[in-house]
């Protein structure tokens, strides 16, 4: 599921479908129940020289099982700035940041100055580190390095598609997982991320939140608002995706084959553009050129790696393929794919990987990001079947060459604990949904099923744009103005919309 938080690293998913019951998780004793007081925050100043001025930092005891509320607690990183303007202020804004895997306290040190100037003291701005994050509790799989880097966390396949070497580390990883990471790497799941947000709530004394929820965010907020409806006031969802109950992770990074198609025209257009010659990153004399020389240049990859300046790290098809869909997120990103490729093509050059290309992450990272998708429903594990699906989507697909439906460790993780939650029109309509046409994560055909699930709750604005994240990011100024609009005046669309400018 981000450029705010360290890069999107979910798996790659299967197109097979699972049975699985997909009736919401029933509400849990104690410290789900509404009204009640929740832990006392005390809080330190952590604003960083440069940084967003007065923000300050505590941390948020939760229950390592919310079936045993007063058991054993783990901890949670919170942040805050408060209003400039108290005789403005109308409650709490959450920023609910995106991944799975995404700092909120680093997303609002970096987003929080254009977000304060945009809500002119009408929120306190809180956010937080969900678990396994940053300054929240974690966890490890004690992993070896090979396989924490970026293109085999993600399984992309071998140059012909085979999957075998996919499977076997597949399994590795998740029988590491099972050994090492314990009941806490069990608890990272989205329904838990909600009851902690609750838990935050009740901490910081408000009847109700509102939120900006981004990426894999955007189900977190979904899964909040469909357990806590009578808790939400002003809820604001940028790029959703699919929140199918019955694939929820598989079925995000599914769709990001059909999202990576769908934005590619954009990089092309770029890279093709005369402004580029005087840059040194011109591609192609026409759009249409740029995707055959990728792909062409992947395939060479393939067979003859390239040595790069990170020892021992060689340029290959796969981290090229990754360093693309990385910088399809923004169009600030892609003069650094650009320069790779060039490099990739010039015989005396050493390319220059990216940072999240050239080193494995480190552990507890690595578990972060599987563990919630893993937890949150059964994946399937068929090789045969996976060896099938990659086969067709390397022919529909080749910008992403199978890896969207790859096998991946949640095929051999332990089975979840409980259901997803389903999403449903049931509850107050303070929704507003925020999407790009062109995301090449949370490609625009999964958000219309978000919305579809959320019915008169919802209200969709259609941003005639490209990239992962709309507000405040890469959306057009109008995205920017209804958004705003909506969470300071309360002013939304009257029915689903769109902008351009």
């Amino acid at each position: 599921m981000t450029t705010y938080a360290h890069r999107t690293l979910l798996l790659a998913l299967s197109v097979a479908t699972v049975a699985t019951t997909v009736t919401a998780a029933a509400p849990v004793a104690r410290a789900d129940a509404p009204g009640t007081n929740g832990p006392a925050l005390t809080w330190r100043p952590c604003a960083e020289p440069g940084g967003l001025s007065g923000q300050e930092c505590a941390r948020l005891p939760v229950p390592l099982d919310y079936r045993d509320p007063d058991g054993p607690q783990i901890g949670l990183a919170v942040t805050r700035v408060r209003s400039e303007r108290p005789a403005a202020r109308r409650g709490t804004l959450l920023v609910i940041p995106g991944g799975p895997g995404g700092s909120g306290v680093r997303m609002l040190a970096t987003k929080g100055p254009a977000l304060r100037k945009a809500m002119a003291g009408a929120y306190d701005l809180v956010s937080f580190d969900p678990r396994g994050v940053g300054g929240s509790t974690r966890a490890g799989c004690e992993l070896d390095p090979a396989d924490r880097h970026l293109v085999t966390l993600r399984s992309w396949p071998g140059p012909d598609g085979e999957i075998g070497g996919n499977a076997a580390r597949s399994r590795r990883i998740a029988e590491a997982c099972r050994r090492h990471g314990g009941a806490v790497l069990r608890s990272f799941t989205t329904v838990n991320e909600a009851r902690d947000i609750d838990r935050l709530r009740r901490a910081l004394g408000e009847e109700k939140l509102s939120a900006w929820a981004h990426s894999y965010g955007t189900y977190v907020g979904a899964v909040y608002a469909q357990k806590y409806p009578r808790h939400t006031d002003r809820w604001v969802l940028d790029s959703s995706g699919d929140p199918d109950p019955a694939r929820v992770g598989r079925g995000w990074l599914a769709n990001t084959a059909t999202g990576a198609d769908d934005r590619f025209p954009d990089f092309a257009a770029w890279a093709a553009d005369p402004a580029r010659e005087s840059e040194g990153l011109r591609l192609a004399r026409r759009p249409a050129d740029v995707r055959p020389l990728f792909l062409a240049l992947a395939a060479k990859l393939d067979r003859e790696p390239k040595g790069s300046s990170t020892p021992g790290v060689p340029l290959t098809g796969n981290r090229l393929r990754q360093a693309l869909q990385d910088a399809l997120e923004s169009d600030g990103l892609f003069a650094e794919v650009a320069r790779l490729i060039q490099q990739a093509q010039d015989p005396a050059a050493e390319p220059v990987l990216p940072d999240t290309l050239a080193g494995p992450l480190p552990d507890q990272d690595a578990a972060a990001t599987m563990a919630t998708v893993c937890n949150d429903v059964r994946w399937p594990a068929s090789v045969p079947a996976h060896r099938r699906a990659v086969a067709a989507d390397r022919a529909r697909h080749p910008l992403t060459a199978g890896m969207p439906v790859n096998i991946t460790p949640c095929g051999f993780w332990q089975a979840p604990a409980e259901p997803p939650t389903r999403i449903t029109a049931d509850g107050p309509s303070n929704i507003l949904m925020v999407q790009n046409r062109r995301d090449p994560n949370t490609p625009y055909f999964g958000a219309l099923k978000m919305r579809r699930s959320l019915g008169d709750r919802a209200r969709l604005l259609t941003l005639e744009h490209g990239g992962h994240g709309a507000y405040l990011a890469n959306g057009p100024v109008c995205g920017d103005r209804t958004v705003t609009a909506f969470l300071t005046t309360g002013r939304r669309p009257q029915k689903d919309t769109r902008c351009a400018d």
